[in-house]
């Protein structure tokens, strides 16, 4: 590749060859220079690069080249075919859409309330139904924390209704407690006999039986019924209505046929049973 002389930094000078009949005369070099090609005085100036210099050129030239078809067959491709969704690329930048919920289904069990034990007018505008074990932690915290609450919250609008389920596969004691508080039921002090057994974790036949004589119960009568069995049957029939509803711990509620899962804090109650008293739940 030809180049003239004034673009390059370094540079020779050349003289006409001397003929025949001229002495030659030394040329003085400014610098170093390149290799050059013999011209003559008429010819344009101009000198040639190595062949290495070349092949780096070429070189530089084609990896560019490789660049720009890449971008134009890849680059745009990518971008083009790129599925971005739609509820992300319409929001202000750094916003994200949330996705659209559907409307929540509405459920309301029918929970039988009839023969079972429970507190407060009959025709309470919200009945709660809670599924309940004695030996239950959870439970115990409800009772202690939510429970008396939850009723001086709502005075004369609750009826409260005490159904069991006692986990007898952990909880090894909570069979003998339903018992016992039924006993307690037959001598019309259920609700007192409850708190009883709620309010300390020591359950079994001699703390039953403590219990009954706190109240003062007819221990004679008390202990009958505890050996019984007289109360088996409703207990079990108890169990089977909540697996079968697919209740699977405890405690369960139901307010007017609502579930609610679990200790809640009273605020969670006191949540629904206002709209539940508003008439905004279908």
């Amino acid at each position: 590749m030809r180049v003239p002389l004034h673009k390059l930094r370094r540079k020779a000078i050349i003289l006409p060859m001397p003929t025949k009949t001229q002495k030659s005369i030394p040329i003085a070099e400014e610098e170093e220079y390149d290799e050059v090609e013999e011209v003559t005085p008429d010819a344009e100036e101009f000198i040639t690069f190595k062949r290495s210099h070349f092949y780096s050129v070429l070189v530089v030239l084609a990896f560019g080249v490789g660049i720009l078809v890449g971008y134009v067959l890849w680059g745009r491709g990518t971008v083009a075919t790129a599925e971005v969704p739609a509820q992300v690329a319409q929001q202000p930048s750094g916003q994200i859409a949330e996705a659209p919920t559907a409307e929540p289904k509405i459920t309301r069990y029918d929970i039988p309330t009839e023969g079972y034990p429970s507190l407060g007018p009959a025709d309470a505008p919200i009945t709660i139904v809670e599924f309940s074990d004695f030996q239950c932690p959870f439970c115990r915290r409800f009772h202690d924390e939510t429970y008396q609450a939850l009723l001086d919250a709502y005075p004369n609008q609750i009826r409260f209704v005490y159904r069991n389920l006692p986990l007898t596969s952990i909880h090894p004691d909570a069979m003998g407690a339903a018992v016992a508080s039924l006993c307690a039921n037959d001598q019309d002090v259920y609700w007192d006999y409850h708190g009883k057994l709620f309010s300390s974790e020591t359950l079994g036949e001699a703390a039953y039986l403590q219990y009954a004589a706190d109240l003062a119960l007819d221990l004679d009568e008390f202990s009958a019924c505890l050996a019984s069995g007289k109360h088996d049957d409703f207990i079990q029939k108890d169990m089977d209505f909540a697996i079968n509803l697919g209740i699977q711990s405890t405690p369960t509620f139901f307010i007017n046929g609502l579930a609610i899962v679990g200790a809640q804090p009273l605020s969670n109650f006191q949540q629904l049973i206002d709209k539940e008293l508003a008439g905004e739940i279908p």
